[in-house]
């Protein structure tokens, strides 16, 4: 993932032998216990310009909208480590989140094989899925921080909310979709007394979910899917009109409201619960329904002078330390951030092992703060598209 920048020791220290030389990877900024590199610079002005690229920008054009956004390279990147870091110390979740954004990619690949869709990310992302992943998870952790410390301080008049909403009730034709969540107790390879105990297991854990026990606690408990047991249940959001549910179910679930559980159903697999997450039906959505989605369309506006303050804030709390020849330009006015002696503090050069095991926790290369998606994305709003490599 990273750019293969490649500084020699023996650059600096002619009189080492051939046989010594080390690859390393430049850090050119420290962000309390972060760091910035220089390949995850290069790495992001990459996805820049494939960005641009997707949305039919070339030539000279290209090149100047290219540097215009350049220059704010190493801001963007301070600005998303702040906030994952502060959305850290906030202890906030973004997990279900996470996992919600997943499903409605994997919903718009068509891609139901969980490895297919993965080599596919892959493949429209030069990324592997827990990277992939990770990047989502710091993106919304980011949006979260401003939208607690920063967006739930803006109150938008409900008179204007609603003026909204009476002119521009287009945007809010919904086809019909579920969301739902899932208990699978397989019966594979079972004998026929296995399958009589996993029959009435089932029956019991519709009987608990009808009376309220959390079906996501359920699900982590029984289920033996593994990967949507570890999230509660959930699975992706189906369309009425895509047709990629079994007609026996779609016939079923898409008659159910929120919150409503089902009989076990028999498939290949073994024996199937679903629960209704949220069920919205084909036509106009109501002004309730998307109150908060309108909500977050008007603040945004007002949001950005704000959040810019709060990086600020955030930058003159940090310990933060730039190498020469690189500028943040989203700088605490007054706040020292020269780069101390080498010696004396971390040095300014790891081996490519140590950057590579720390990139892949830290991606810092995401959506900048204040960027908009142009529509016609395939992923779903608030989330990074996966750009063509």
């Amino acid at each position: 993932m990273l750019s293969k920048v490649v500084v020699c020791i023996a650059a600096t220290a002619p009189f080492i032998h051939a046989a010594d030389v080390r690859i390393v990877e430049e850090i050119v900024a420290k962000v309390n216990g972060d760091i910035i590199t220089r390949g995850e610079i290069q790495h992001n002005r990459q996805l820049l310009e494939q960005d641009l690229r997707n949305q039919g920008v070339t030539g000279a054009r290209l090149q100047d909208e290219l540097k215009s956004r350049e220059k704010d390279g190493l801001r963007d990147q301070i600005d998303q480590l702040l906030l994952v870091q502060k959305g850290k110390d906030l202890s906030l979740k973004v997990d279900a989140d996470v996992t919600r954004r997943l499903a409605e990619i994997q919903v718009q690949s068509k891609i139901t094989d969980p490895d297919k869709f993965h080599d596919w990310l892959r493949e429209q992302t030069g990324m592997a899925f827990e990277d992939f992943k990770q990047q989502m998870t710091n993106q919304l952790l980011t949006q979260k921080v401003i939208g607690e410390e920063i967006g739930s301080r803006i109150n938008i008049p409900e008179a204007d909310l609603r003026k909204y909403y009476d002119e521009h009730k287009g945007e809010f034709v919904r086809e019909d979709q579920i969301f739902m969540s899932q208990i699978l107790l397989s019966t594979e390879g079972k004998t026929p007394e296995q399958i009589a105990a996993a029959q009435k297991k089932a029956a019991d854990l519709v009987a608990r979910a009808r009376k309220g026990e959390k079906f996501g606690d359920l699900a982590r408990s029984n289920s033996d899917d593994p990967e949507t047991a570890k999230n509660g249940g959930e699975v992706p959001p189906f369309k009425r009109s895509d047709h990629l549910l079994r007609k026996e179910i779609e016939d079923v679930v898409f008659t159910m409201k929120k919150g409503a559980v089902t009989d076990p159903i028999r498939v290949p697999q073994g024996l199937l619960i679903l629960r209704v997450d949220e069920h919205y039906e084909a036509g106009q959505a109501s002004f309730e329904e998307v109150k908060e989605e309108i909500t977050q369309k008007l603040a945004g506006p007002l949001m950005q002078p704000k959040v810019r303050d709060y990086l600020t804030k955030l930058r003159a709390d940090a310990f933060l330390e730039i190498k020469d020849g690189y500028v943040d330009t989203g700088a605490s006015p007054g706040k020292d951030t020269r780069w101390k002696d080498a010696l004396e503090l971390k040095p300014q050069t790891t081996t490519k092992e140590e950057v590579a095991a720390h990139h892949k926790k830290k991606l810092l290369w995401v959506v900048p703060v204040g960027s908009s998606k142009p529509t016609g994305s395939s992923a779903p709003a608030g989330t990074a598209a996966p750009p063509k490599q």
